[in-house]
């Protein structure tokens, strides 16, 4: 047990609340896990609270870099989130690591860049989905990217959280039906 809170302490994936049992899990995945990534995982586990399906999805988030593993979100990213209702504060960033491509069934990239690494990282054969957030959109159909606010004004995280809303709703559509073709659902 000191092991693994040591292991979360240092950015590791958090210990049995990552989703141990839970039937899907997913992954935010942008540049530094300070901005965008734990936006994301802070909404989709927010959305999926509302939908009563909290228990049966397991959400964390990864940078694709790992200069910030450790740190919380960045300041800012916080703030906004406050405002609209969302806790990131136990968030820790991390990095993404081999494992999270057997261990998560989604890993969803912010922007074109993050998608690219996870796929050239991605070993053979790996069944997790690998794909873009904004495609599951609806009121921003269209948009590909969650554009990173880390050297922009605050509207810039405003625009991040507009955008993860409205594309965790669509991706929460996405597993309500996956999850209702399951058997024993």
């Amino acid at each position: 047990m000191i092991k693994r809170l040591k292991q979360w302490m240092q950015g590791a994936a958090l210990p049995t609340a990552a989703g141990e049992g839970a039937e899907l899990r997913v992954l935010m995945v942008c540049m530094g896990n300070i901005c965008r990534s734990p936006t994301a995982e802070g909404v989709l586990r927010d959305r999926l609270q509302r939908a009563g399906l909290q228990p049966r999805v397991a959400v964390d988030s990864a940078g694709t870099l790992d200069q910030h593993t450790g740190e919380p979100p960045d300041p800012r990213a916080l703030r906004h989130a406050a405002l609209r209702g969302y806790d990131l504060s136990a968030q820790r960033a991390r990095a993404v690591r081999a494992d999270d491509f057997t261990r998560f069934h989604w890993l969803l990239a912010m922007d074109e860049d993050n998608l690219s690494w996870l796929q050239r990282k991605a070993p053979p054969g790996s069944a997790a989905r690998v794909e873009l957030l904004m495609p599951y959109a609806r009121r921003f159909a269209g948009i590909q990217a969650v554009p990173d606010p880390y050297y922009g004004s605050a509207a810039g995280f405003e625009r991040v959280l507009d955008l993860v809303e409205d594309a965790c709703d669509g991706f929460v559509a996405r597993l309500q039906g996956e999850l209702t073709a399951r058997p024993g659902s």
